[in-house]
């Protein structure tokens, strides 16, 4: 049984960052020495980004930065990890349910699928936690049937996207009769970091917000429909690499931790890998005609290139989602397909994401 994208839709907060903006804020947040404040604009323009998207608003970043910080000495000031996971996990209940909840109609419009049919809802998150959760919100919010199966894909980091397609697939293929809606949301930037660690203002630099929601149904591989169909998916986790990438929960947030030879540990291990893995489904690299790769960045997205041997060009998608919205964690991927379906991309599809183990997980669209 393959997996039929049968509408996709995407959101993004009403927070837009160009360059400028985006430097603005981390001067707000770090309140950089000289020496610190010279490095910044290099960062945020090899960032790659030209715009991306903040649910934090102006005012919201006021009152995060300026009353918390009212009263403390210097000292204090420089030290100041930021505010709470409980303040942060608030933003995270306030602004996640209405933008998963703009993305899932968006889904349901472009499929011209009716609310009743929905089965099945899987929800992918890895920047915040509440319950009741997003699913209740969507559930509530459409109108879904109140006997509708929920499944919640957490905490997978950049590649949760690729995980919840996997058990929407596993659901069609126990039930052929249904269709699942899977909506991926992540407020990253509520977990951007307001003292000075070199490694997490890297990540201020590249992480965005954003949702994404996909309807979907199972299909015989002898079908003929129009779509995306997911024949197949793949993951592994490099060996020896469990601190190259991390992502835990500290006092003050979120903390993304990356080491700077993941570059090199994709370079050298996904082609291998990935050759074998087409192997089994009776492909080659040559033969895959589009690719969609989680850009956590422009040196995760040349990694990819020099291991698979791709034309220059061969990842202009990716670099074009990175351009305009930034990181946005999982619901990246997504907003990658939809630019490809619009401009009709060829298939055989690769998507291609990565997160901490280090884990290289695959999904293979025909």
């Amino acid at each position: 049984m393959q997996l039929l994208l049968e509408g996709l839709g995407t959101a993004v907060p009403a927070n837009r960052h160009d360059v400028a903006r985006s430097l603005a804020t981390a001067r707000m947040l770090l309140e950089p020495d000289p020496e610190q404040d010279t490095w910044l604009p290099s960062l945020f323009e090899k960032s790659g980004i030209v715009c991306k998207y903040n649910t934090l608003s102006d005012e919201d970043i006021r009152v995060l930065v300026t009353d918390a910080r009212a009263g403390l000495s210097a000292e204090e000031r420089k030290n100041w990890p930021g505010p709470s996971v409980g303040t942060r996990m608030r933003y995270y209940e306030r602004d996640a349910p209405p933008l998963a909840l703009n993305a899932c109609r968006q889904a349901l419009e472009a499929a011209g699928t009716a609310v009743g049919s929905i089965t099945h809802l899987v929800t992918v998150s890895c920047t915040g936690f509440t319950a009741p959760g997003i699913d209740l919100a969507v559930i509530d919010g459409l109108g879904l049937d109140r006997g509708v199966e929920r499944t919640l894909v957490g905490y997978m980091g950049c590649h949760g996207a690729l995980n919840g397609l996997r058990v929407a697939r596993g659901l069609v293929s126990a039930e052929p009769g249904a269709r699942v809606l899977v909506c991926a949301v992540e407020l990253c930037t509520l977990h951007c970091a307001f003292s000075w660690d070199p490694g997490r203002v890297v990540a201020n630099a590249l992480f965005a917000d954003g949702a994404a929601a996909v309807i979907c149904k199972g299909i015989d591989q002898v079908e003929d429909a129009p779509g995306w169909r997911l024949a197949a998916s793949g993951s592994q986790i490099v060996a020896g690499t469990g601190g190259s990438m991390g992502w835990i929960i500290g006092d003050n947030g979120f903390e993304m931790s990356l080491s700077k030879d993941v570059p090199r540990k994709i370079e050298a291990t996904l082609g291998p890998w990935l050759r074998e893995w087409l192997a089994k489904q009776h492909l080659t690299v040559d033969a895959i005609r589009s690719w969609a790769v989680h850009p956590g960045g422009p040196r995760i997205l040349d990694a990819t290139e020099n291991s698979l041997g791709m034309a220059n060009g061969g990842l202009a998608d990716s670099r074009g989602v990175l351009r305009d919205y930034g990181n946005m964690s999982s619901p990246t991927l997504l907003f990658i397909a939809k630019r490809m379906m619009e401009r009709g991309a060829e298939l055989p599809c690769v998507m291609l994401g990565f997160g901490p183990g280090l884990a290289i997980e695959a999904a293979l669209w025909v």
